[in-house]
């Protein structure tokens, strides 16, 4: 069984990996997160979007399981569904929803925005989709899961009445929009009907596959310095993004894993708040002039920053990865010169492992390393051999500097543009 998660901030091209890994593979478990997550995948002239779904689902053998520890928008599912149907992407026996999983509701939302507002030059920077508000229910026992869109409809009506009830209450107090309750009830019904076929137990399922010897990938979404106890708090998510929450997401026990595969980019990229000590406005300039790195989900220009040796160091550590798969190395294409953060300077010393402190962490900065850059084309790169020798001599540095092999190397979008290390 293999874990697959992001060891930066998440958008480190995990959809990517994951839909050439699938190949290989009878299931994919989502473990975490909403459908503030978004996977991009790009098969030929398609381009699929994914928020919540696995992206084994565009993989017609593989089967795929949103699994407890996620927050599922009933409607959001429903749309992203009906998405894939259209484009003949079959999820009916294929596609399964965790009963355990938690719902995000329209009061989770109003609660995301009017929070964020709030907290004007302070903000986090959520996508405002409700998510870490239905983590915090789940977390306070009071939240709603999948497997209740299973009972009959008075008996959800009332539940729904009761949230809403309970929101609306101290909305006005805390600046938040009220919610109609009716039009609460009659969203999450119609979604119910259609999402009573999907239900299941998630961990009776996970748990069956593993029995049975199924090639099980684990997907993470966002990525580790996004996780609420290890990442740059409070500038987080509100579930747990490392291989650890993996397991818990699942239920699947850790001594199941045999193989954890860390993704990032050959450079940084982060959305929202918070400290980022590599950031560099011309590198992103120059991204962002390229086309790249506008947030799948929400359409944000990402901050954009040189590779940071120390953050994926700690990464490396959290999650125990055996394996790194590094995306995006085209585009550094055409730089000469490339930084790469060795160390962090704060109050006159240099550290080699991140502050604790999200403010301490903010005034940083950065101990470079420059590598000579290869200022040639690296999209037709089907082997490491292919490579020009100053890009597997950037790409061995990273290896060394953060302590874990070299896997996976993607040079591009497409399927074909990934390939093994060696």
């Amino acid at each position: 069984m293999t874990i697959v998660l992001g060891l930066q901030w998440g958008d480190e091209g995990k959809g990517k990996i994951l839909d050439v890994m699938a190949a290989e593979a009878d299931w994919v478990l989502r473990a975490q997160g909403g459908n503030n997550a978004g996977h991009t995948v790009e098969i030929g002239t398609e381009k699929y979007v994914l928020h919540l779904v696995p992206s084994g689902i565009l993989r017609s053998k593989v089967s795929c399981l949103i699994a407890g520890g996620a927050v599922v928008d009933p409607a959001g599912l429903v749309k992203e569904i009906e998405g894939l149907t259209l484009r003949k992407i079959r999820t009916r026996g294929r596609l399964h929803l965790a009963a355990q999983a938690h719902l995000v509701l329209p009061h989770h939302r109003a609660v995301d925005q009017g929070s964020e507002k709030k907290r004007g030059h302070g903000k986090i920077g959520t996508t405002g989709r409700g998510i870490g508000p239905a983590y915090s229910d789940k977390a306070t026992r009071v939240g709603l899961r999948a497997g209740e869109l299973a009972l009959p409809s008075a008996e959800l009506a009332k539940r729904l009445r009761e949230r809403v009830g309970a929101h609306n209450r101290v909305a006005k107090s805390q600046g938040w929009e009220k919610i109609s309750a009716t039009q609460t009830v009659r969203e999450m019904e119609k979604a119910a009907r259609f999402l009573r076929p999907y239900l299941a137990d998630g961990v009776t399922l996970a748990h069956r596959a593993v029995a049975a010897g199924k090639r099980i990938l684990i997907e993470g979404a966002q990525g580790t310095f996004l996780d609420v106890d290890h990442g740059t708090y409070p500038f987080v998510t509100s579930s747990h993004c490392t291989a650890g929450g993996a397991c818990t997401g699942t239920g699947v026990p850790p001594t199941a894993i045999q193989r954890v595969v860390g993704v990032l980019k050959a450079y940084t990229t982060r959305v929202g708040g918070g400290p980022f000590v590599t950031e560099d406005g011309s590198l992103g300039h120059l991204l962002h002039g390229m086309g790249r790195e506008f947030g799948s989900t929400t359409g944000r220009a990402r901050r954009c920053g040189w590779f940071d040796a120390v953050l994926v160091r700690r990464a490396v550590q959290l999650n125990g990865v055996t394996e790194m798969a590094i995306t995006n190395l085209d585009g550094l294409d055409g730089l000469e010169k490339i930084p790469v953060c060795v160390g962090y300077r704060l109050k006159g010393k240099i550290l080699h492992e991140p502050p604790v402190d999200a403010s301490d962490w903010a005034r940083c900065r950065p101990v470079y390393r420059v590598f000579e850059g290869w200022c040639e084309p690296t999209t037709e790169a089907r082997h490491w051999k292919d490579l020009p020798r100053k890009a597997r001599i950037y790409l061995s540095a990273i290896s060394e500097l953060v302590g874990a092999p070299l896997g996976i190397i993607s040079v591009g979008a497409g399927r074909e543009q990934t390939f093994r290390h060696g």
